[in-house]
Order: C-alpha cells, then sequence, then structure tokens
C-alpha cells in the first residue's frame, strides 16, 4: 500500500495556475510566486509511487506538475502580442533560472569546497534538471508549426531560458542549435530576432572543429543577421547581443552607420559604453572613425550618445592618471583635469588626419562638462613643455571660449600677453629651424627607421607651431608693440624657403588678422616673392614695421623685381632645379593671397608683375607641378579679373579635355566657380553659348571613368541647376541616369551628392518640378533600357522604386512655402504627369511590364483638389474614358489599380467636365489630335446655332472661352488670370540670394570671340585651341572598362507617346 501524503495533488492544478494569474498581472511579484512555486514543485516531486514486479518508482507527483506547467504556458500560445503574455513568458524564464540556481545553493551546502560551476557541470539526474529537459524539449515541437504565434511564443521561451538552462546532453544540444539555427530564417522578423537572442547564449560553447564544412558558426550567424537582415528588430537584437571580440568588433562597429536611427544610437549607449570597458581595445582609426560617425551624425539623440560616451572615455582616462610628481604640477590644475585632457587627446592621431576629430572629441565633453573648463590655468610651465596634444588643447579652450564669448574665463586662464605670445612664437619657430638644420645634416647615410622617427619629430613641431598661430588669431592686438612683434615673426617665417608648406596658410591667416587692408596684404606678399627669387638677397630690404607707406610702391618696381638676373638656358642644372623650388613656393605664397583678396584685380595694381612674371611663365611650363600651381593661382585671378575670365576660359576648358586627373579635378573647379561668378558673362548671354558649355560638361561627364571627377561635375552642376542658371533638360536627364547607373554604385560621394540634391531641388520650386515632369516618360525609357543591360554582377534600383522616387520629388505637397512668394492654382506636376503616363499607356510598343510599372504610379498622384487646368482635366477625361476599350491593361489587379484613380477623377471633377460644351472641346484641334492618337475618330456634335461657326485661327480666343464656361466668370477675370500666369516664375531660395548685377550687352563680350594668345595671354600653343561642342546628346548610363557600351540616343530610343499613333510602330 503506497504511503500516505501530506500534500494533496488534487489542489496542484489550482495553486498552480494562482502563482500564473499573479505573475501575469505584473513584473513586480514574479519572485514572490517564483519561491511560492518552487515549493509547490519540491512538495510535488516527492509524491511517487513505487513501482511493482521490479518496475522503477513512478514520479506521479512530478509528472503531474510538469503536465500542469505545460499546460499553463501552453495557454499564452495563442495570444496575440500584449504584455500579459510577455510578463508569462518571463516569468517562466525566471522560474527556470531560479530552480537551477536553488539547486546549485543547496549542493554548494552539501559540499562547500565545490565550485558553483563544477556542480553546474555535474551530471545528477534530479527532479530540476528533468523539468527543464521536459519542458524544452516540448518547446521545441513549437519551433516547426504553422502558426506564427505559437512560434514566436516558443522560440521567446527558449531565448529566455537559454541563460539559466544548465548542464544538457549533447543530443539535446544539438537539436536545440539546429532549431535555433533554422528560426533565424524565419519569415517573420520577431521569431528571428528571438531566434538570434537565443543563438548569442550558445557562443562560445560550440567548438568549430566539430561543425561540417561549409557550417557557420554561431558568432558568424549573429554577424551576418546584424550586417544584412532587412528588419531593425533583427539587427538591433544581433547588436545587443553579440559579445564584442577582436573579430566581431570592427563589423560592430560598422552598425554606427545603420539606417535605422535608435540602433546608431544603441552602437554608442548600449554597446560601446557598457561591453568596451577601454576604448584603447579599438586601434586609432576605428576610435576616430566612430566618433566621426556619432558626433557627425544628422539625429541629435545619436550626437548626444556619442557625447555621453566619449565623456566617459574622459572619466576612464581620467581615474587612470597618476598623481604628478613634487614640481610637475601645473598651477591651478589641482584636480589634475588639464593632464587628462592631454592624456585624453592621446586617445586620437592629433598629428595627422585625426586633429579634427579630436576637436570634436573635447568639445564633447566640454559641452556635456561644461564646468570642467574653470580649472584651465595656463601657467610658464605649460608653455614651457608643449607637446602637440598639449597646444591642440590650448587652442580649443580659446576658441571654445571666443565661441561662447566668455571672455571672463579667458581672462581667467592667464593666456599670455601679445608680446609674450610673440616671443612663444618665435622659441618654437628657431626650434623648428634648428631641426630643420640638425636633420638636413644627419640624413645623409642614415638608417630608414631613424630617418622616419625624425620626420615623425618633425611633423609634432610642425603641429605645434601651427597651433600657436591659430592661438594668435584670437588674441587683442590693442597693444601696438605686440602687434608689431607679432608681424615681424610671422613675416621672417613666410620668407623662410624651407618653412614647411602646412604653415604658410596659418601664417597667412595670421597676417589678415593684424594687417589693415587687403593692399597690405597683397604687398608684403609680393615683397616675400621678390625676395625668395632674387638671387642675391640683398636689393630688397624689408621694413620691420608694417608701415603704410610702401604701399605707393610702383608696379613698374615690383615688376622688375619679380624678374631673375638669368634666363632659364642661362642656368645651370642644379641652378634650375632650385629656380623651380623657388618657384612653386612663390606660387603657393600668391594662391594663398589670392584666396583671402575680395577686392577686383584693377584695384591693385601690385599684383600685375605677379600675373606677368610668374603665373604666367607658370602656366606655360611643361612640368606639372609648376604648370597646376600656375593654373589655379590664374583662376584665382580671374575671380576678381572679369576681362581675364572672359580671356582665359577657353584655356581652362582645353585643360579639362588633356590634363590627367589631379590636374582636371583643380580645372573642372576653376571652371564652376567663373560660371557662378560671371552667370551673364557665360550661361547668361545667350542660347547658343550656354548650350554649346553644357555640352560639354555633360560630354565630360559620360566619358570619364574617375570617381572624383565625376563627383566635381555633379556637384558643380548642382549647384548651377539650384541657383537657375541652368535650366537645360538634358542636364537633369544626365544626372538622373548619372544616380541610378551601376557603374557609380561604388562612387558613394556622388551618389550622396545627388541624393541631397533632388529633393532640394524638386521642392524649391513648382518650375522646377513641371521641368522634372516634363522629362519623365524620356528617363523611365532610359532607365528601362539600362536595367535590360544590366551585367549579372551589376545592381540598380528597381524601376518601380524609381518611379517612385520620381513621383515623389513632383509631390506639390512638399514644395516649401517661400514667403512672400505666391503660387498659382494650377502648379501641380502631377497634373500634367497623370496625362503623361497615360498616354504612355496607349503606347502598344511598350512592354506589358512596363505598363504595369507606370500604370502603379498613377494610385500616388496628388491631382489638384481644386483649380486644375481646364485642358488637363479634359484630356485626362478623354484618355481615362477610352483606355480599358482601346488598349485594355488584361490584368485584374492593373484594372483595380486604374479603376480606381479614375474612380477619384470621376469623383473630383465629373461634374466640371460635364459642365464643358462638347462643342466647344472638339472645335479645338488639339483634342483631335488626341483623338487621333488613341485611334479614335473624333465624334461628330451639332453646334447649337446659338453658337457661331469658330474659325480656326481664333484658337486662344477659343481657350478663352473653355475657361470662361468651366469658371463660369466674366471674360475680364480670365483675362487677369492668363496675365499673372505669364508673369515670371518665383525665383528659388539661392536665386534670392545672388543679387548679380545687370550688364548690358554692350560692355560684356561674346564668349565664342575669347581665345588665347601665347604671346598676350597665358597658354601655349596647344592651349589656344578652340574646343568644339559637339551636337546637343542625351547622356546615357556611363560605362567603364571593357564593359559593354551603354545606350545612347543613336540607338533605337523610343519616341515620346505624343508623336505615335496606337498600334503604328516605330522600329525601322
Amino acid at each position: 500500500m503506497a504511503p500516505k501524503s501530506a500534500f494533496n495533488l488534487e489542489e496542484l492544478e489550482n495553486l498552480v495556475a494562482q502563482r500564473f494569474e499573479e505573475a501575469q498581472s505584473s513584473l513586480a511579484n514574479h519572485r514572490k510566486n517564483c519561491v511560492a512555486l518552487c515549493k509547490l514543485h519540491t512538495q510535488a516531486s516527492k509524491v511517487v509511487k513505487p513501482g511493482k514486479n521490479g518496475k522503477p518508482t513512478k514520479l506521479v507527483g512530478e509528472d503531474l506538475f510538469g503536465d500542469i506547467f505545460t499546460d499553463m504556458v501552453n495557454r499564452v500560445m495563442v495570444v496575440k502580442k500584449g504584455s500579459c503574455a510577455d510578463r508569462v513568458v518571463k516569468f517562466v524564464g525566471g522560474y527556470v533560472k531560479f530552480v537551477n540556481d536553488k539547486a546549485v545553493e543547496e549542493r554548494q551546502k552539501q559540499e562547500p569546497n565545490s565550485s558553483a560551476s563544477a556542480h553546474m557541470q555535474e551530471d545528477e539526474d534530479t527532479f530540476i534538471s528533468r523539468f527543464v529537459s521536459r519542458l524544452l524539449q516540448w518547446l521545441l515541437q513549437g519551433f516547426s508549426a504553422k502558426n506564427k504565434l505559437v512560434r514566436q511564443r516558443c522560440v521567446h521561451l527558449v531565448s529566455e531560458m537559454m541563460s539559466s538552462i544548465g548542464e544538457i546532453d549533447e543530443e539535446t544540444y544539438n537539436i536545440l542549435r539546429e532549431n535555433v539555427v533554422e528560426r533565424t530564417v524565419d519569415k517573420e522578423p520577431v521569431i528571428r530576432a528571438h531566434a538570434i537572442i537565443a543563438l548569442s547564449k550558445l557562443v562560445g560553447t560550440e567548438d568549430p572543429d566539430e561543425l561540417e564544412s561549409g557550417e557557420s558558426t554561431a558568432t558568424e550567424l549573429i554577424l551576418d543577421a546584424m550586417c544584412y537582415d532587412s528588419a531593425v528588430e533583427v539587427r538591433r537584437a544581433a547588436l545587443l547581443n553579440i559579445p564584442i571580440t577582436p573579430d566581431s568588433l570592427p563589423i560592430i562597429l560598422t552598425r554606427a552607420k545603420d539606417a535605422d536611427t535608435i540602433t546608431r544610437k544603441l552602437i554608442y549607449s548600449s554597446v560601446l559604453s557598457a561591453k568596451l570597458d577601454h576604448p584603447r581595445r579599438m586601434t586609432i582609426a576605428q576610435r576616430e572613425d566612430i566618433i566621426k560617425a556619432g558626433l557627425g551624425d544628422r539625429e541629435p539623440a545619436v550626437r548626444v550618445a556619442a557625447g555621453k560616451m566619449v565623456t566617459g572615455w574622459f572619466d576612464l582616462v581620467m581615474r587612470e592618471l597618476e598623481p604628478p610628481a613634487e614640481g610637475e604640477r601645473w598651477t591651478g590644475d589641482d584636480g589634475g583635469v588639464m593632464r587628462a585632457f592631454v592624456k585624453f587627446l592621446c586617445l586620437f592621431d592629433v598629428v595627422g588626419p585625426g586633429e579634427a576629430i579630436a576637436v570634436d572629441a573635447v568639445l564633447a565633453v566640454f559641452t556635456t562638462r561644461p564646468g570642467l573648463t574653470n580649472v584651465f590655468v595656463f601657467s610658464d610651465e605649460f608653455w614651457e613643455e608643449l607637446s602637440p596634444e598639449s597646444a591642440v588643447l590650448a587652442r580649443i579652450f580659446v576658441e571654445y571660449c571666443h565661441g561662447q564669448q566668455n571672455e571672463t574665463r579667458l581672462e581667467a586662464a592667464a593666456l599670455p600677453a601679445v608680446m609674450a605670445f610673440a616671443f612663444r612664437i618665435q622659441e618654437a619657430y628657431n626650434d623648428l629651424l634648428t631641426f630643420l638644420q640638425e636633420n638636413e645634416l644627419l640624413s645623409m647615410g642614415d638608417a630608414e627607421e631613424e630617418n622616419e622617427e625624425r620626420e615623425e619629430e618633425l611633423a609634432k613641431m610642425e603641429v605645434i607651431l601651427s597651433e600657436l598661430l591659430r592661438i594668435a588669431l584670437k588674441l587683442d592686438y590693442m597693444d601696438e608693440l605686440g602687434r608689431r612683434k607679432i608681424f615681424q615673426v610671422v613675416k621672417e617665417m613666410l620668407a623662410h624657403p624651407q618653412l614647411p608648406p602646412g604653415l604658410i596658410d596659418r601664417c597667412l591667416d595670421v597676417l589678415c588678422e593684424i594687417l589693415l587692408s587687403e593692399k597690405e596684404l597683397i604687398r608684403i606678399v609680393v615683397e616675400i616673392i621678390i625676395e625668395l627669387r632674387d638671387e642675391d638677397g640683398a636689393e630688397v630690404a624689408f621694413d620691420d614695421e608694417n608701415d603704410a607707406s610702401r604701399s605707393d610702391i610702383s608696379s613698374f618696381r615690383k615688376e622688375k623685381s619679380l624678374r631673375r638676373a638669368k634666363e632659364a638656358h642661362e642656368m645651370t642644372a642644379e641652378e634650375r632645379r632650385q629656380a623651380d623650388l623657388t618657384d612653386l613656393r612663390c606660387l603657393t605664397l600668391c594662391i594663398g593671397m589670392l584666396e583671402r583678396v575680395n577686392g577686383t584685380f584693377e584695384d591693385n595694381s601690385t599684383l600685375e608683375g605677379v600675373l606677368s612674371d610668374l603665373i604666367v611663365p607658370a602656366v606655360k611650363r611643361k612640368e606639372l607641378a609648376l604648370r597646376e600651381k600656375g593654373l589655379v593661382s590664374l583662376g584665382l585671378c580671374c575671380l576678381i579679373a572679369k576681362n581675364m575670365a572672359l580671356n582665359s576660359f577657353q584655356l581652362f576648358l582645353s585643360q579639362v579635355q588633356s590634363a590627367p586627373e589631379e590636374l582636371k579635378v583643380k580645372m573642372l573647379q576653376v571652371v564652376f566657380d567663373l560660371l557662378v561668378m560671371y552667370d551673364h558673362e557665360f550661361l547668361g548671354r545667350s542660347e547658343e553659348v550656354s548650350h554649346q558649355i553644357i555640352t560639354f560638361i555633360l560630354q565630360t561627364l559620360e566619358s570619364e571613368d574617375s570617381d572624383l571627377v565625376q563627383s566635381v561635375i555633379c556637384v558643380g552642376v548642382c549647384k548651377l541647376l539650384l541657383s537657375g542658371q541652368i535650366t537645360d533638360p538634358r542636364v537633369l536627364v544626365s544626372l538622373l541616369i548619372t544616380y541610378i547607373s551601376p557603374t557609380t554604385f561604388e562612387n558613394q560621394d556622388l551618389r550622396q551628392c545627388l541624393a541631397y540634391f533632388f529633393p532640394v531641388y524638386c521642392y524649391s520650386s513648382p518650375e522646377n518640378q513641371k521641368r522634372m515632369q516634363s522629362i519623365f516618360i524620356k528617363v523611365f525609357d532610359l532607365a528601362v533600357k539600362v536595367h535590360e543591360q544590366l551585367d549579372d554582377d551589376q545592381e540598380m534600383i528597381s524601376l518601380a522604386q524609381f518611379g517612385l522616387l520620381l513621383v515623389d520629388w513632383m509631390d506639390p505637397n512638399k514644395l516649401v512655402k517661400l514667403p512672400n512668394v505666391g503660387y498659382s492654382n494650377n502648379a501641380n506636376a502631377h497634373d500634367e504627369l497623370a496625362v503623361e503616363i497615360l498616354l504612355a499607356l496607349y503606347d502598344s510598343d511598350r512592354d506589358d511590364m512596363i505598363r504595369k510599372e507606370l500604370c502603379q504610379l498613377l494610385t500616388h498622384l496628388q491631382l489638384s483638389p481644386k483649380g486644375m487646368d481646364p485642358r488637363t482635366m479634359i484630356k485626362l477625361s478623354i484618355l481615362l474614358e477610352h483606355l480599358q476599350t482601346q488598349y485594355p491593361l488584361d490584368d485584374p489587379a492593373l484594372d483595380k489599380t486604374f479603376d480606381k484613380f479614375k474612380e477619384r477623377f470621376d469623383k473630383a471633377y465629373a461634374s466640371q467636365v460635364e459642365a464643358i460644351s462638347p462643342a466647344t472641346v472638339l472645335k479645338d484641334t488639339e483634342y483631335r489630335k488626341l483623338y487621333e492618337f488613341i485611334g479614335l475618330e473624333v465624334p461628330d456634335v451639332e453646334v447649337p446655332e446659338s453658337e457661331p461657326e469658330p474659325e480656326q485661327e481664333k484658337e486662344p480666343e477659343d481657350e478663352e472661352e473653355l475657361v470662361q464656361e468651366v469658371e463660369n466668370k466674366p471674360m475680364e477675370d480670365a483675362e487677369e488670370e492668363v496675365e499673372e500666369s505669364s508673369t515670371p516664375p518665383p525665383v528659388t531660395p539661392l536665386m534670392q540670394k545672388r543679387n548679380l548685377p545687370e550688364e548690358s550687352p554692350a560692355t560684356s563680350p561674346e564668349v565664342q570671340k575669347v581665345s588665347v594668345d601665347p604671346d598676350e595671354a597665358i597658354g601655349s600653343d596647344e592651349d589656344s585651341d578652340v574646343v568644339r561642342a559637339s551636337p546637343a546628346v542625351i547622356v546615357s548610363p556611363m560605362k567603364k572598362g571593357t564593359k559593354r557600351a551603354p545606350p545612347t540616343p543613336s540607338k533605337q530610343t523610343p519616341a515620346s507617346p505624343v508623336r505615335k499613333k496606337r498600334g503604328a510602330s516605330t522600329r525601322k
């Protein structure tokens, strides 16, 4: 007879159900219910039934508890997404963790000398291990269920149990892994996300050697989902649960450029801040890339998260900072904040390209902790121990305080006076010269490693001096003696032939700040150029003081001084080499000076000698370095001299055709600068000249293989389009095909530029949308041909997506409402676009798939809610009425789409169409041609006797009668509307800001007459060749390398639908 138990199994179901009922109401009581449920589980496991005839003991209570528990869990399997079911899932996972932890504690009490991990690995069969194994096997059965809710709950429950599942046998592990991996490719994103979480718990437990050949590890599967899964929640789950290892870290950092804002935020707030113990686990390049992406993100939330992460790095560095020794402490830095910032800057490459990123990182810390700047005090010890990092820190602090207009903080920081700071610059400059002299003597015969060390040391000294010069820009120059001292030091630096080129711009910036006028700057630079080119160095003496009397030096004196005593053929080879190096230095100075001049060339006669004796000879040189700098200098001169620009424009175009990539980029930038600067003289002069220039630019874009050159051309053309200087539809066609061309897939600069340009261009003006609408069919047909010629390894946007992009850009509801600019009611590009699409649907030569794509675009059009142009409204009515009878779509889905659009049109405009007299419509020649195009005879309608027979030559009056009949307004009102519609279109925001002067035709020479005479201007014989503009072409997609040629207009391009009759073939 079985022993009686004090525990009543009949009440077990109600007791377990009560625990689950309380658990689904709140997460706060889960711990209490886990304790109560564990007691029930323990009591039930003690109820057993001895076996008879040698059979094993029956675990009656344990089996009953398992049945009741799975029954409770089974009830939430089909519950849709809700808080109650999610709480039950959390409760089940929490209970499994609780009972496993309790089992480990009991074993530790029995064997206190053994570790917890040893207890977890013991292969002991207990009621808890049997319960977990049974529950897991039961849940795995639901992984393949047809109901997506069941699959979701099962995978979610397993993912909650994985971290505390305990030790399981190898067979169960393999089954578990196989099922979880299978669910990572489930069609439901939520299920894939839970499967990724469950799979992340298996990372580190698998042996790659035991996997089959070609089978991916758990880490590889998670990383693949993190990068390539289309669902945001799956990528987030993978990102939050993947462990950071040297192999996974580079891939994790790529999520800083994820398309989802929250995912980009999580990389900073929940991954790098929480899981990465120290930023030095990343390389310098990785640290710079992640901070550049975070602090430069377009979303404020991401920038804030990145700023907090950077501040956390600073706190970590500050905790690691060792207390300074006696005598090494900087005054005012008792907390070690300034030294911590210096060490923090060591995380970045401030000597190289990472200097700008390091500045952003420090500014992020200043923004997050503004109180840190209160401890900055720059003592003499600080300036005596300058390093690249400390110099950058001082410059950041000074610029930050100036930006915040915190003069009090600057005074409290005890910056040196102007005179004292001049001596600091002088000291750093002297150290640089001394090092350069020593380096020149020691560089001969030394090992390569020693040369690299000296080059690195030289770069550090350049950074220190550069930062001091940048600080000098923010000083108060009320002290005249200090200003003169700064002027003397900077002028001596510019005059030294061995001054590193990177410091020239810094010195010129300081001169611009302390000199009184541009003429003074030009005078000083020309004097320096004269001294550099003078062999003896004694003809010109410098005036140490900034004396304005020197500005009266005649241009004859300057021209004479710029000429060398010896001609090139009289020099030795070494003398010519040294002269070329000197000319390069002088041209660099000249470029820096011209970039800072805003006056006209005529107002600065000193520049004439520089042009004739330095720039023009450099342009005529065959050496690329000299020629490039000479052409850039000439281009800068043209920006301040209109006549010189007109005479030199042809030279720049010829250089674009024949120059190498680096020089071609410079020349294209010069060309576009001149087109923007002198729009009336070039693009606005005549249609013929504008057509030739645009054709030249488009041909260069089509034939160019360099990504950089393509990007420069696109940026320049976009500027001209936005400013309204170019309105040629060919340019839009070329840019659109370039944007979607598979050959520009990897040219991210070009793609990013055009992705920003098209929405801005279209949303800024209804005229721009109408212009885009006029080329829709042409661009769509070209896109179809490009799509047909795709190679197997090429990718391209689908035609449906491309069509939706164009429709979205022409959406009238997204137009920017500019102040003081009124838009007419008929400024709706979608109305005319609907006509163009319907005409294309009547085209019998179009493929059914293309007609399907076009038809689906109709539902995305936003027709004018009121005030549609009557002529457009009548065209739509005629085309919609006869499409299904003349050229049916033969597709139920398309028929439904078309009928939906037709019903929307009839509901909005049926009454207005009915109000129009058929006789008024049919007597119009345009509508007769429309009937002929769609393959119908013009209906015979009797004209009422009251209406006189209209004359054919009075079509404009017929149109007025049509407008009057539709809108039921007097003729005078209709005439006023016609007059309003004839006013010039509203200008774009960029055109409003240009405010360029009008010019009279008599004062502007013809561009066609521009030529380059080698004796008078600037080029060699080859430069004077005239660039012959080829006929206008439609730019086709660019193909590179040996790939087959792209479609060009010379091939069979589908004609416009309005030029073909239905059923008539255009093929020859």
